[in-house]
Protein backbone atom coordinates (compact mmCIF):
# COMPACT_ATOMS: atom_id res chain seq x y z
CA UNK A 1 0.00 0.00 0.00
CA UNK A 2 2.88 2.36 0.68
CA UNK A 3 3.81 2.28 -2.99
CA UNK A 4 0.39 3.63 -4.00
CA UNK A 5 -0.45 7.32 -4.17
CA UNK A 6 -2.62 8.55 -1.27
CA UNK A 7 -5.69 8.85 -3.52
CA UNK A 8 -5.30 5.24 -4.68
CA UNK A 9 -4.84 4.00 -1.10
CA UNK A 10 -8.01 5.77 -0.07
CA UNK A 11 -9.88 4.33 -3.04
CA UNK A 12 -8.79 0.76 -2.20
CA UNK A 13 -9.72 1.14 1.47
CA UNK A 14 -13.12 2.55 0.54
CA UNK A 15 -13.75 -0.39 -1.80
CA UNK A 16 -12.79 -2.90 0.91
CA UNK A 17 -15.12 -1.29 3.43
CA UNK A 18 -17.92 -1.21 0.87
CA UNK A 19 -17.39 -4.92 0.09
CA UNK A 20 -17.54 -5.83 3.76
CA UNK A 21 -20.72 -3.82 4.14
CA UNK A 22 -22.24 -5.66 1.16
CA UNK A 23 -21.37 -9.14 2.45
CA UNK A 24 -21.87 -8.66 6.21
CA UNK A 25 -25.69 -8.99 6.26
CA UNK A 26 -25.37 -12.58 5.00
CA UNK A 27 -23.48 -13.52 8.18
CA UNK A 28 -26.37 -12.55 10.44
CA UNK A 29 -29.31 -13.44 8.21
CA UNK A 30 -30.83 -16.78 9.31
CA UNK A 31 -32.26 -17.24 5.80
CA UNK A 32 -28.81 -17.42 4.20
CA UNK A 33 -28.55 -20.78 2.36
CA UNK A 34 -25.11 -21.73 3.67
CA UNK A 35 -24.75 -25.05 1.76
CA UNK A 36 -25.30 -23.24 -1.56
CA UNK A 37 -22.99 -20.38 -0.52
CA UNK A 38 -20.24 -22.79 0.47
CA UNK A 39 -20.53 -24.88 -2.69
CA UNK A 40 -20.54 -21.91 -5.07
CA UNK A 41 -17.71 -20.17 -3.20
CA UNK A 42 -15.66 -23.37 -3.31
CA UNK A 43 -16.29 -23.76 -7.04
CA UNK A 44 -15.29 -20.19 -7.82
CA UNK A 45 -12.20 -20.34 -5.60
CA UNK A 46 -11.24 -23.72 -7.00
CA UNK A 47 -11.37 -22.51 -10.59
CA UNK A 48 -9.15 -19.56 -9.67
CA UNK A 49 -6.66 -21.77 -7.83
CA UNK A 50 -6.47 -24.39 -10.59
CA UNK A 51 -4.85 -21.77 -12.83
CA UNK A 52 -1.93 -21.71 -10.42
CA UNK A 53 -1.44 -25.48 -10.29
CA UNK A 54 0.17 -27.76 -12.91
CA UNK A 55 -2.29 -29.93 -14.81
CA UNK A 56 -1.60 -33.07 -16.89
CA UNK A 57 -1.82 -30.98 -20.04
CA UNK A 58 0.12 -28.07 -18.59
CA UNK A 59 -1.04 -24.93 -16.84
CA UNK A 60 -4.34 -23.32 -17.63
CA UNK A 61 -3.62 -20.72 -20.31
CA UNK A 62 -3.23 -17.17 -19.11
CA UNK A 63 -6.11 -14.94 -20.06
CA UNK A 64 -8.77 -17.51 -19.21
CA UNK A 65 -10.06 -14.92 -16.77
CA UNK A 66 -12.19 -15.21 -13.67
CA UNK A 67 -14.85 -17.89 -13.83
CA UNK A 68 -17.59 -15.30 -13.67
CA UNK A 69 -20.51 -17.58 -14.65
CA UNK A 70 -20.26 -19.16 -11.18
CA UNK A 71 -20.44 -15.72 -9.54
CA UNK A 72 -23.38 -14.72 -11.72
CA UNK A 73 -25.13 -18.01 -10.96
CA UNK A 74 -24.76 -17.07 -7.28
CA UNK A 75 -26.30 -13.68 -8.10
CA UNK A 76 -29.33 -15.43 -9.60
CA UNK A 77 -29.68 -18.08 -6.88
CA UNK A 78 -28.85 -16.22 -3.66
CA UNK A 79 -29.67 -12.97 -1.90
CA UNK A 80 -27.34 -10.08 -2.83
CA UNK A 81 -25.33 -10.24 0.40
CA UNK A 82 -24.77 -13.99 0.02
CA UNK A 83 -23.70 -13.51 -3.62
CA UNK A 84 -21.14 -10.95 -2.45
CA UNK A 85 -19.88 -13.49 0.08
CA UNK A 86 -19.45 -16.08 -2.70
CA UNK A 87 -17.34 -13.67 -4.78
CA UNK A 88 -14.93 -12.71 -1.99
CA UNK A 89 -12.72 -15.83 -1.63
CA UNK A 90 -12.44 -16.36 -5.40
CA UNK A 91 -11.38 -12.75 -5.86
CA UNK A 92 -8.77 -13.11 -3.13
CA UNK A 93 -7.43 -16.27 -4.79
CA UNK A 94 -7.10 -14.71 -8.25
CA UNK A 95 -3.71 -14.97 -9.95
CA UNK A 96 -1.68 -11.77 -9.72
CA UNK A 97 1.31 -10.93 -11.91
CA UNK A 98 2.21 -7.41 -10.85
CA UNK A 99 3.14 -6.16 -7.41
CA UNK A 100 1.97 -5.46 -4.77
CA UNK A 101 0.28 -8.87 -4.99
CA UNK A 102 -1.54 -8.76 -1.66
CA UNK A 103 -3.08 -5.38 -2.32
CA UNK A 104 -4.15 -6.46 -5.79
CA UNK A 105 -5.81 -9.60 -4.46
CA UNK A 106 -7.66 -7.67 -1.79
CA UNK A 107 -8.75 -5.13 -4.38
CA UNK A 108 -9.94 -7.85 -6.75
CA UNK A 109 -11.94 -9.58 -4.00
CA UNK A 110 -13.59 -6.32 -2.94
CA UNK A 111 -14.34 -5.41 -6.55
CA UNK A 112 -15.99 -8.78 -7.24
CA UNK A 113 -18.05 -8.63 -4.04
CA UNK A 114 -19.38 -5.12 -4.76
CA UNK A 115 -20.19 -6.10 -8.35
CA UNK A 116 -22.04 -9.25 -7.23
CA UNK A 117 -24.06 -7.32 -4.65
CA UNK A 118 -25.07 -4.65 -7.18
CA UNK A 119 -26.00 -7.30 -9.77
CA UNK A 120 -28.10 -9.11 -7.17
CA UNK A 121 -29.99 -5.93 -6.36
CA UNK A 122 -30.76 -5.33 -10.04
CA UNK A 123 -31.86 -8.96 -10.50
CA UNK A 124 -34.33 -8.69 -7.64
CA UNK A 125 -35.54 -5.26 -8.69
CA UNK A 126 -36.64 -6.79 -12.01
CA UNK A 127 -38.34 -9.72 -10.23
CA UNK A 128 -35.70 -12.15 -11.47
CA UNK A 129 -36.18 -14.79 -8.72
CA UNK A 130 -39.85 -15.22 -9.61
CA UNK A 131 -39.00 -15.53 -13.31
CA UNK A 132 -36.30 -18.06 -12.52
CA UNK A 133 -38.73 -20.29 -10.61
CA UNK A 134 -37.82 -23.09 -8.22
CA UNK A 135 -38.74 -26.70 -7.73
CA UNK A 136 -39.22 -28.62 -4.53
CA UNK A 137 -35.59 -29.74 -4.60
CA UNK A 138 -34.48 -26.16 -4.26
CA UNK A 139 -36.74 -25.52 -1.28
CA UNK A 140 -36.85 -21.89 -2.27
CA UNK A 141 -40.55 -21.15 -2.05
CA UNK A 142 -40.47 -19.57 -5.54
CA UNK A 143 -43.01 -20.54 -8.22
CA UNK A 144 -42.63 -24.01 -9.62
CA UNK A 145 -40.10 -24.89 -12.29
CA UNK A 146 -39.68 -24.40 -15.24
CA UNK A 147 -38.42 -20.84 -15.42
CA UNK A 148 -40.36 -18.12 -17.18
CA UNK A 149 -38.56 -17.88 -20.54
CA UNK A 150 -37.81 -15.68 -22.33
CA UNK A 151 -38.61 -13.09 -19.62
CA UNK A 152 -35.98 -14.58 -17.27
CA UNK A 153 -33.30 -13.49 -19.73
CA UNK A 154 -34.15 -9.81 -19.18
CA UNK A 155 -33.27 -9.60 -15.46
CA UNK A 156 -30.30 -11.89 -16.01
CA UNK A 157 -28.87 -9.71 -18.77
CA UNK A 158 -29.53 -6.56 -16.74
CA UNK A 159 -27.76 -8.08 -13.72
CA UNK A 160 -24.74 -9.07 -15.82
CA UNK A 161 -24.64 -5.57 -17.28
CA UNK A 162 -24.78 -4.05 -13.81
CA UNK A 163 -21.94 -6.31 -12.67
CA UNK A 164 -19.86 -5.21 -15.69
CA UNK A 165 -20.56 -1.51 -15.15
CA UNK A 166 -19.73 -1.61 -11.44
CA UNK A 167 -16.50 -3.54 -11.97
CA UNK A 168 -15.55 -1.23 -14.84
CA UNK A 169 -16.28 1.87 -12.78
CA UNK A 170 -14.10 0.56 -9.94
CA UNK A 171 -11.29 -0.26 -12.36
CA UNK A 172 -11.56 3.17 -13.93
CA UNK A 173 -11.51 4.82 -10.53
CA UNK A 174 -8.39 3.03 -9.32
CA UNK A 175 -6.56 3.71 -12.59
CA UNK A 176 -7.50 7.37 -12.45
CA UNK A 177 -6.38 7.58 -8.81
CA UNK A 178 -3.17 5.56 -9.17
CA UNK A 179 -2.00 6.66 -12.61
CA UNK A 180 -3.85 9.97 -12.95
CA UNK A 181 -5.41 8.97 -16.24
CA UNK A 182 -8.51 10.84 -17.45
CA UNK A 183 -11.43 8.96 -15.91
CA UNK A 184 -13.71 9.33 -18.94
CA UNK A 185 -11.09 7.90 -21.30
CA UNK A 186 -10.34 4.98 -19.00
CA UNK A 187 -14.01 4.09 -18.49
CA UNK A 188 -14.79 4.25 -22.21
CA UNK A 189 -11.88 1.95 -23.05
CA UNK A 190 -12.71 -0.57 -20.33
CA UNK A 191 -16.46 -0.72 -20.94
CA UNK A 192 -16.13 -1.05 -24.72
CA UNK A 193 -14.32 -4.38 -24.49
CA UNK A 194 -15.97 -5.96 -21.45
CA UNK A 195 -19.74 -5.51 -21.78
CA UNK A 196 -20.33 -8.27 -24.36
CA UNK A 197 -18.24 -10.93 -22.51
CA UNK A 198 -20.06 -10.17 -19.25
CA UNK A 199 -23.45 -10.56 -20.94
CA UNK A 200 -22.37 -13.93 -22.34
CA UNK A 201 -21.17 -15.00 -18.88
CA UNK A 202 -24.51 -13.89 -17.50
CA UNK A 203 -26.45 -16.12 -19.86
CA UNK A 204 -24.24 -19.09 -18.98
CA UNK A 205 -24.73 -18.36 -15.29
CA UNK A 206 -28.48 -18.20 -15.91
CA UNK A 207 -28.35 -21.66 -17.50
CA UNK A 208 -26.54 -22.99 -14.43
CA UNK A 209 -29.08 -21.36 -12.10
CA UNK A 210 -32.03 -22.79 -14.05
CA UNK A 211 -30.58 -26.30 -13.85
CA UNK A 212 -29.86 -25.78 -10.15
CA UNK A 213 -33.55 -25.05 -9.46
CA UNK A 214 -34.83 -27.72 -11.81
CA UNK A 215 -36.07 -31.09 -10.57
CA UNK A 216 -32.61 -32.46 -11.45
CA UNK A 217 -31.01 -30.22 -8.81
CA UNK A 218 -27.38 -29.40 -8.10
CA UNK A 219 -25.74 -32.30 -10.03
CA UNK A 220 -27.32 -31.08 -13.27
CA UNK A 221 -26.12 -27.55 -12.55
CA UNK A 222 -22.58 -28.78 -12.01
CA UNK A 223 -22.63 -30.56 -15.39
CA UNK A 224 -23.01 -27.14 -17.00
CA UNK A 225 -19.53 -26.28 -15.75
CA UNK A 226 -17.76 -28.75 -18.05
CA UNK A 227 -18.76 -27.21 -21.42
CA UNK A 228 -18.41 -23.79 -19.78
CA UNK A 229 -14.83 -24.52 -18.76
CA UNK A 230 -14.02 -25.96 -22.20
CA UNK A 231 -15.40 -22.84 -23.89
CA UNK A 232 -13.27 -20.64 -21.61
CA UNK A 233 -10.21 -22.74 -22.42
CA UNK A 234 -10.89 -22.49 -26.16
CA UNK A 235 -11.29 -18.74 -25.86
CA UNK A 236 -8.01 -18.51 -23.95
CA UNK A 237 -6.28 -20.53 -26.67
CA UNK A 238 -7.68 -18.15 -29.27
CA UNK A 239 -6.38 -15.20 -27.30
CA UNK A 240 -2.96 -16.83 -27.04
CA UNK A 241 -2.88 -17.50 -30.79
CA UNK A 242 -3.93 -13.93 -31.51
CA UNK A 243 -1.20 -12.63 -29.21
CA UNK A 244 1.33 -14.80 -31.06
CA UNK A 245 0.16 -13.34 -34.38
CA UNK A 246 0.58 -9.81 -33.08
CA UNK A 247 4.02 -10.66 -31.72
CA UNK A 248 5.04 -12.03 -35.13
CA UNK A 249 3.91 -8.84 -36.84
CA UNK A 250 5.69 -6.64 -34.29
CA UNK A 251 8.90 -8.61 -34.70
CA UNK A 252 8.84 -8.20 -38.48
CA UNK A 253 8.14 -4.48 -38.27
CA UNK A 254 10.86 -3.94 -35.67
CA UNK A 255 13.35 -5.78 -37.86
CA UNK A 256 12.55 -3.44 -40.76
CA UNK A 257 12.79 -0.39 -38.50
CA UNK A 258 16.17 -1.48 -37.20
CA UNK A 259 17.51 -2.05 -40.70
CA UNK A 260 16.20 1.21 -42.14
CA UNK A 261 16.23 3.64 -39.25
CA UNK A 262 14.62 6.42 -41.30
CA UNK A 263 11.29 4.58 -41.60
CA UNK A 264 10.58 3.92 -37.94
CA UNK A 265 6.87 4.32 -37.29
CA UNK A 266 5.98 4.48 -40.97
CA UNK A 267 4.54 0.96 -41.10
CA UNK A 268 2.11 1.55 -38.25
CA UNK A 269 0.93 4.79 -39.78
CA UNK A 270 0.35 3.16 -43.16
CA UNK A 271 -1.67 0.48 -41.36
CA UNK A 272 -3.71 3.20 -39.68
CA UNK A 273 -4.40 5.08 -42.92
CA UNK A 274 -5.22 1.83 -44.74
CA UNK A 275 -7.79 0.99 -42.07
CA UNK A 276 -9.38 4.42 -42.44
CA UNK A 277 -9.72 3.89 -46.20
CA UNK A 278 -11.15 0.38 -45.79
CA UNK A 279 -13.67 1.52 -43.19
CA UNK A 280 -14.78 4.38 -45.44
CA UNK A 281 -15.29 1.89 -48.26
CA UNK A 282 -17.57 -0.15 -45.99
CA UNK A 283 -15.41 -3.25 -45.72
CA UNK A 284 -16.50 -5.83 -43.15
CA UNK A 285 -14.97 -5.64 -39.67
CA UNK A 286 -13.05 -8.89 -40.05
CA UNK A 287 -11.44 -7.56 -43.22
CA UNK A 288 -10.33 -4.33 -41.53
CA UNK A 289 -7.77 -6.25 -39.50
CA UNK A 290 -6.39 -7.83 -42.69
CA UNK A 291 -6.09 -4.37 -44.25
CA UNK A 292 -4.30 -3.05 -41.16
CA UNK A 293 -1.82 -5.93 -41.21
CA UNK A 294 -1.23 -5.42 -44.95
CA UNK A 295 -0.39 -1.78 -44.32
CA UNK A 296 1.91 -2.59 -41.44
CA UNK A 297 3.84 -5.30 -43.31
CA UNK A 298 3.91 -3.76 -46.78
CA UNK A 299 7.64 -3.03 -46.55
CA UNK A 300 8.81 -6.22 -44.88
CA UNK A 301 10.69 -7.13 -48.09
CA UNK A 302 13.24 -4.43 -47.28
CA UNK A 303 14.81 -7.04 -45.01
CA UNK A 304 16.10 -8.64 -48.22
CA UNK A 305 17.60 -5.40 -49.56
CA UNK A 306 21.24 -4.66 -48.72
CA UNK A 307 21.47 -2.14 -45.89
CA UNK A 308 24.04 -0.10 -47.79
CA UNK A 309 21.40 0.68 -50.43
CA UNK A 310 18.76 1.65 -47.91
CA UNK A 311 21.17 4.04 -46.20
CA UNK A 312 23.09 5.23 -49.22
CA UNK A 313 23.80 8.96 -49.46
CA UNK A 314 23.38 10.13 -53.01
CA UNK A 315 21.56 8.95 -56.12
CA UNK A 316 21.05 5.27 -56.83
CA UNK A 317 22.44 3.65 -59.93
CA UNK A 318 20.07 1.85 -62.32
CA UNK A 319 21.34 -1.47 -60.99
CA UNK A 320 20.73 -0.41 -57.39
CA UNK A 321 17.23 0.71 -58.28
CA UNK A 322 16.47 -2.66 -59.84
CA UNK A 323 17.64 -4.37 -56.65
CA UNK A 324 15.37 -2.26 -54.44
CA UNK A 325 12.46 -2.83 -56.82
CA UNK A 326 12.61 -6.49 -55.78
CA UNK A 327 11.48 -5.73 -52.22
CA UNK A 328 7.76 -6.46 -52.82
CA UNK A 329 8.67 -9.91 -54.11
CA UNK A 330 11.07 -10.45 -51.22
CA UNK A 331 8.31 -9.51 -48.81
CA UNK A 332 5.81 -11.85 -50.43
CA UNK A 333 8.25 -14.74 -50.22
CA UNK A 334 8.99 -13.98 -46.56
CA UNK A 335 5.35 -14.12 -45.48
CA UNK A 336 3.86 -16.64 -47.88
CA UNK A 337 4.15 -19.40 -45.28
CA UNK A 338 2.37 -17.39 -42.57
CA UNK A 339 -1.17 -18.65 -42.95
CA UNK A 340 -3.02 -16.05 -40.89
CA UNK A 341 -1.89 -13.19 -43.17
CA UNK A 342 -4.21 -14.38 -45.92
CA UNK A 343 -5.13 -11.60 -48.36
CA UNK A 344 -2.51 -9.29 -46.86
CA UNK A 345 0.16 -11.13 -48.86
CA UNK A 346 -1.22 -9.83 -52.15
CA UNK A 347 -1.02 -6.25 -50.88
CA UNK A 348 2.62 -6.75 -49.91
CA UNK A 349 3.40 -8.00 -53.40
CA UNK A 350 1.45 -5.42 -55.42
CA UNK A 351 1.44 -2.16 -53.42
CA UNK A 352 3.75 -0.50 -56.01
CA UNK A 353 1.57 -1.31 -59.01
CA UNK A 354 -0.03 1.68 -60.77
CA UNK A 355 -3.49 1.73 -62.27
CA UNK A 356 -2.00 2.86 -65.61
CA UNK A 357 0.20 -0.26 -65.73
CA UNK A 358 3.60 1.41 -65.27
CA UNK A 359 4.17 0.13 -61.74
CA UNK A 360 6.07 -2.89 -60.49
CA UNK A 361 6.73 -5.77 -60.06
CA UNK A 362 4.29 -7.03 -62.73
CA UNK A 363 2.86 -3.92 -64.37
CA UNK A 364 -0.75 -4.75 -63.50
CA UNK A 365 -3.46 -2.28 -64.50
CA UNK A 366 -6.74 -1.11 -62.95
CA UNK A 367 -8.86 -3.89 -61.53
CA UNK A 368 -6.05 -6.39 -62.04
CA UNK A 369 -4.40 -4.90 -58.96
CA UNK A 370 -5.81 -6.46 -55.76
CA UNK A 371 -8.11 -4.17 -53.77
CA UNK A 372 -5.93 -4.25 -50.67
CA UNK A 373 -2.86 -3.32 -52.71
CA UNK A 374 -4.68 -0.27 -54.09
CA UNK A 375 -5.65 0.72 -50.54
CA UNK A 376 -2.11 0.37 -49.22
CA UNK A 377 -0.63 2.27 -52.19
CA UNK A 378 -2.66 5.37 -51.35
CA UNK A 379 -2.02 5.09 -47.60
CA UNK A 380 1.71 4.56 -48.24
CA UNK A 381 1.98 7.63 -50.46
CA UNK A 382 -0.02 9.78 -48.07
CA UNK A 383 2.21 8.93 -45.12
CA UNK A 384 5.35 9.59 -47.13
CA UNK A 385 4.16 13.06 -48.07
CA UNK A 386 3.07 13.98 -44.54
CA UNK A 387 6.20 12.71 -42.77
CA UNK A 388 9.25 14.72 -41.82
CA UNK A 389 12.50 13.21 -43.05
CA UNK A 390 16.14 14.01 -42.64
CA UNK A 391 16.11 15.65 -46.06
CA UNK A 392 12.60 17.10 -46.27
CA UNK A 393 9.91 18.56 -44.11
CA UNK A 394 6.39 17.22 -43.78
CA UNK A 395 3.73 18.67 -46.03
CA UNK A 396 0.31 19.81 -44.88
CA UNK A 397 -2.38 17.16 -45.06
CA UNK A 398 -4.67 19.13 -47.44
CA UNK A 399 -1.85 19.53 -49.96
CA UNK A 400 -0.92 15.86 -49.71
CA UNK A 401 -4.52 14.93 -50.43
CA UNK A 402 -4.55 17.31 -53.38
CA UNK A 403 -1.46 15.58 -54.77
CA UNK A 404 -3.15 12.21 -54.44
CA UNK A 405 -6.24 13.49 -56.24
CA UNK A 406 -4.06 14.92 -59.01
CA UNK A 407 -2.57 11.48 -59.62
CA UNK A 408 -5.85 9.57 -59.23
CA UNK A 409 -6.68 7.56 -62.31
CA UNK A 410 -3.08 7.25 -63.44
CA UNK A 411 -1.14 6.24 -60.38
CA UNK A 412 -3.84 5.60 -57.77
CA UNK A 413 -7.34 4.19 -57.73
CA UNK A 414 -9.67 7.24 -57.56
CA UNK A 415 -12.05 5.41 -55.23
CA UNK A 416 -9.28 4.85 -52.67
CA UNK A 417 -8.18 8.48 -52.86
CA UNK A 418 -11.75 9.68 -52.33
CA UNK A 419 -12.17 7.32 -49.40
CA UNK A 420 -9.04 8.65 -47.68
CA UNK A 421 -10.07 12.26 -48.35
CA UNK A 422 -13.54 11.67 -46.94
CA UNK A 423 -12.24 9.77 -43.90
CA UNK A 424 -9.74 12.48 -43.01
CA UNK A 425 -12.33 15.17 -43.62
CA UNK A 426 -14.65 13.45 -41.17
CA UNK A 427 -12.21 12.25 -38.51
CA UNK A 428 -8.99 14.19 -39.11
CA UNK A 429 -5.53 12.65 -39.31
CA UNK A 430 -4.09 11.69 -35.95
CA UNK A 431 -1.06 9.51 -36.68
CA UNK A 432 -0.08 6.86 -34.20
CA UNK A 433 3.01 7.41 -32.06
CA UNK A 434 5.26 4.39 -31.80
CA UNK A 435 8.39 5.76 -30.21
CA UNK A 436 9.05 8.02 -27.25
CA UNK A 437 12.68 8.60 -28.15
CA UNK A 438 12.33 11.01 -31.03
CA UNK A 439 8.89 12.51 -30.56
CA UNK A 440 8.21 15.85 -32.11
CA UNK A 441 5.04 17.83 -31.93
CA UNK A 442 2.40 16.49 -34.29
CA UNK A 443 0.98 19.50 -35.99
CA UNK A 444 -2.67 19.84 -36.73
CA UNK A 445 -4.09 18.60 -39.98
CA UNK A 446 -4.52 22.12 -41.21
CA UNK A 447 -1.06 23.34 -40.38
CA UNK A 448 2.48 22.06 -40.04
CA UNK A 449 5.78 23.03 -41.54
CA UNK A 450 5.94 24.44 -44.97
CA UNK A 451 6.39 22.14 -47.90
CA UNK A 452 9.72 20.45 -48.29
CA UNK A 453 12.32 20.94 -50.96
CA UNK A 454 11.50 20.50 -54.56
CA UNK A 455 11.92 16.96 -55.72
CA UNK A 456 12.38 15.59 -52.21
CA UNK A 457 12.35 11.83 -52.21
CA UNK A 458 9.17 10.10 -51.18
CA UNK A 459 6.96 13.10 -51.59
CA UNK A 460 6.94 14.28 -55.17
CA UNK A 461 4.08 12.95 -57.22
CA UNK A 462 4.97 13.25 -60.83
CA UNK A 463 4.67 11.23 -64.01
CA UNK A 464 6.58 8.01 -63.84
CA UNK A 465 10.18 8.03 -64.85
CA UNK A 466 11.56 5.33 -67.13
CA UNK A 467 12.33 2.19 -65.24
CA UNK A 468 15.87 1.80 -64.01
CA UNK A 469 16.69 5.46 -64.51
CA UNK A 470 19.50 6.58 -62.29
CA UNK A 471 17.96 9.81 -61.10
CA UNK A 472 16.83 10.21 -57.53
CA UNK A 473 14.16 7.58 -57.19
CA UNK A 474 12.09 9.60 -54.81
CA UNK A 475 11.59 12.38 -57.27
CA UNK A 476 8.65 10.82 -58.97
CA UNK A 477 5.98 8.26 -58.42
CA UNK A 478 7.22 5.89 -61.03
CA UNK A 479 8.18 2.33 -60.43
CA UNK A 480 11.62 3.25 -59.19
CA UNK A 481 11.99 2.49 -55.52
CA UNK A 482 12.26 5.41 -53.24
CA UNK A 483 13.36 5.91 -49.74
CA UNK A 484 9.87 5.70 -48.72
CA UNK A 485 6.56 5.38 -50.06
CA UNK A 486 6.27 8.23 -52.36
CA UNK A 487 3.26 7.86 -54.36
CA UNK A 488 4.28 5.13 -56.56
CA UNK A 489 7.89 5.67 -56.31
CA UNK A 490 9.73 3.80 -53.79
CA UNK A 491 9.95 1.01 -51.46
CA UNK A 492 6.72 2.15 -50.01
CA UNK A 493 8.20 2.68 -46.71
CA UNK A 494 8.66 6.39 -46.28
CA UNK A 495 12.01 7.05 -44.87
CA UNK A 496 10.37 8.85 -42.04
CA UNK A 497 11.35 9.73 -38.60
CA UNK A 498 9.54 8.03 -35.79
CA UNK A 499 5.85 8.15 -35.61
CA UNK A 500 5.31 11.47 -33.98
CA UNK A 501 7.24 13.39 -36.59
CA UNK A 502 4.40 14.27 -38.68
CA UNK A 503 2.88 17.47 -39.64
CA UNK A 504 0.97 18.30 -42.46
CA UNK A 505 1.53 19.00 -46.06
CA UNK A 506 2.74 21.01 -48.97
CA UNK A 507 2.79 20.58 -52.62
CA UNK A 508 5.55 18.48 -53.91
CA UNK A 509 8.17 20.73 -55.22
CA UNK A 510 7.45 23.62 -52.86
CA UNK A 511 9.82 24.93 -50.35
CA UNK A 512 13.13 25.85 -51.88
CA UNK A 513 16.35 24.22 -52.96
CA UNK A 514 16.92 20.52 -52.73
CA UNK A 515 18.98 19.50 -49.69
CA UNK A 516 22.18 17.47 -49.84
CA UNK A 517 21.54 14.35 -51.87
CA UNK A 518 20.33 11.32 -49.98
CA UNK A 519 19.33 8.65 -52.40
CA UNK A 520 15.73 7.62 -52.06
CA UNK A 521 14.75 4.02 -51.64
Amino acid sequence: MRDLPPAARGFVLSAVLAALACAAPALTDPATPWPAVALLAALYTGFELVKLCPLPGGRVPEGIGSFLPVVLAAVFLLPPAAAALVALPGGLAAAVVQRPATVRRVWHGAQQAIGAWAAGQVFRLLDGPAALGGGSSAGSGYPAWPADFPYAMLPATAAATAFCLVVTALDGGILAAAERRPAATVLHGLAAGSLAPHCVHGLVGLMMAVMWRSPYGVPAALLVLLPMYVSCWVFAQYQRERAAHQATIRALVQAVDIKDRYTRGHSERVGQASTMIARELGMAEERLEVVRIAGILHDVGKLGVPTRLLRKDGPLTPQERRIIELHPEYGHEMVRGIGFLGEARSAILHHHERVDGTGYPYGLTGEQIPVLARVVAVADAFDAMTSTRSYSRARPVPTALAELERCAGAQFDPAMVRALTDAIGRHGWHPVVTSDDDLQVISSAAGGPAGGPAGSPDVAVEPAAPRGQGSRPGAGPGPGPSRGSVPGSGSGSGRGVPAGRRAGAGPSGAGGPFPPARGGR
